[in-house]
């Protein structure tokens, strides 16, 4: 077993790009797991700047299969050609794919570093891909930890303390721009995801007073219920578009909002900021030429997020690196399970043979039966140093060591090692809880990206 991630962020590849790469992404895990492909399980992370995949092969020789295989996935379903996402993505193997997605959910590869929002976004990935059934276990057990290690970076470091996020940067851009209070601010928020659920989260915080909220797919009502703010419909938009001080996009639905949509209100040239946090953009780029509207997009947060210190990233990085390395460790001792059932199952089927052996000498009768118990009880302390030495190479990386001492000694090959894995039972993992209905998102960029 070997994972393997294709990844495009922000840091590599421009946001429009990530955008057409996420389109069907929540079907792209289960279109790869077709049962006969290379590719036993599959988690996709979309978010508003990022778009991976992790995928587990079934060995090393799988990995460049498996990576044709999602790509291939992506580019059907996103429309593009299967070179251009080919280009647009990276891959990463191993222990690099494992200390990239423990970084990621640290908010250590994030436009803001340290960012929270993140955490929740690795969450939800792998609940998403349990109640699809494309979660394999060794993939649980890689974003279940990731979780943990961002609560101990969130939990030992400074970076915990900062309470920054992508919405909270673009916050404190429109209050640079506009330096009015917001209690005295009219806010238009499109949109009744998760992220526009962060949004209403922080301004209340900042004790934005009149906050308006509108839904294309009428869920406003319901999202404002539990959230506070007025609910805005198609007949009521224009009215409080025109008397806005803050516009925030959140929705990223097919509408725009056009320069020609706000002349339309008869708002004139009243200052507006548009706060556009969506990765396919809710406003269209004609409200950047008028000169009365600052537009704050995903880029400008970028720009614009603090430096942290370098001794709070330093420990935050030291604390990835340490649980990504003790997660390799723990991974390479169960690279030993499957040669350990392979075992146990030769040494049972020699065991039953003579047990059936004395059973025919000897009938049911008291003496079989405790010959029966004695030579079970021999076998299991028979295979008990064996189980332990073979775990204790596996964690020195020496798997290839136990496969040959197998084969040598008992006859095992690897295709029976290979067997025992795939038979092997794995531990169920327990499903989370699902988010709240209110933390739906309302269309569908965010119904793909789930974003906190």
């Amino acid at each position: 077993m070997v994972f393997v991630s294709l990844v495009a962020s922000h840091s590599d590849v421009d946001l429009e790009t990530v955008a057409r790469l996420s389109a069907g992404a929540s079907e792209v895990a289960s279109g790869a797991l077709d049962g006969t492909g290379p590719v036993s399980g599959a988690v996709v992370l979309a978010t508003c700047n990022r778009y991976e995949v992790y995928a587990e092969a079934r060995s090393d020789e799988d990995i460049e299969a498996t990576r044709s295989t999602v790509i291939s996935e992506i580019a059907e379903l996103s429309g593009l050609d299967e070179q251009v996402v080919s280009s647009a993505l990276t891959t990463l193997t191993g222990k690099d794919a494992v200390n990239h997605l423990f970084a990621v959910g640290a908010g250590l590869d994030s436009a803001v570093i340290g960012e929270r929002e993140i955490a929740g976004q690795v969450r939800r990935a792998l609940i998403e891909a349990q109640e699809s059934g494309t979660a394999s276990g060794p993939l649980v057990r890689l974003f279940q930890t990731a979780s943990r290690t961002a609560k101990d970076v969130g939990s030992r470091t400074a970076l915990g303390g900062r309470g920054l996020s992508i919405v909270s940067v673009a916050l404190d851009l429109a209050e640079d721009l506009r330096d009015d209070a917001w209690a005295e601010k009219n806010v238009v928020v499109f949109g009744t995801g998760a992220y526009a659920g962060a949004t209403m989260s922080l301004l209340q915080q900042r004790h934005a007073g009149n906050v308006f909220v509108y839904s294309n797919s009428g869920r406003a009502s319901a999202f404002v219920a539990t959230r506070g703010g007025t609910a805005l419909t198609d007949e009521t938009l224009a009215d409080a578009l025109r008397d806005a001080d803050v516009v925030i996009g959140c929705s990223g639905g097919d509408h725009k909002l056009t320069a020609g949509d706000l002349a339309e209100t008869g708002r004139g040239d009243a200052p507006l900021v548009a706060i556009d946090l969506a990765l396919t953009r809710d406003f269209d780029v004609s409200l950047e030429e008028l000169e009365h509207v600052d537009v704050v997009t995903l880029e400008s947060v970028r720009m614009a997020a603090p430096a942290e210190q370098a001794a709070a990233l330093e420990e935050a990085r030291e604390i990835v690196l340490t649980a990504a390395d003790e997660f390799a460790a723990e991974q390479r001792e169960r690279s030993a399970d499957a040669a350990i059932v392979a075992l146990r199952k030769h040494t049972q089927r020699v065991l039953e043979t003579e047990v059936e052996r004395v059973r025919a000498q000897h009938g049911c009768t008291a003496a079989a039966e405790e010959v029966e118990f004695a030579m079970r009880r021999m076998m299991r302390q028979l295979l008990h140093e064996p189980t332990v030495r073979a775990r204790e190479l596996a964690a020195q990386g020496r798997s290839d060591e136990v496969e040959t001492a197998l084969s040598n000694l008992f006859g095992i090959s690897t295709a029976d090692v290979a067997a025992a894995n795939r038979k092997a039972p794995r531990q169920k993992p327990q499903a989370a809880p699902a988010p709240a209905p209110a933390a739906m998102p309302d269309d569908a960029v965010h119904a793909r990206h789930r974003t906190a």
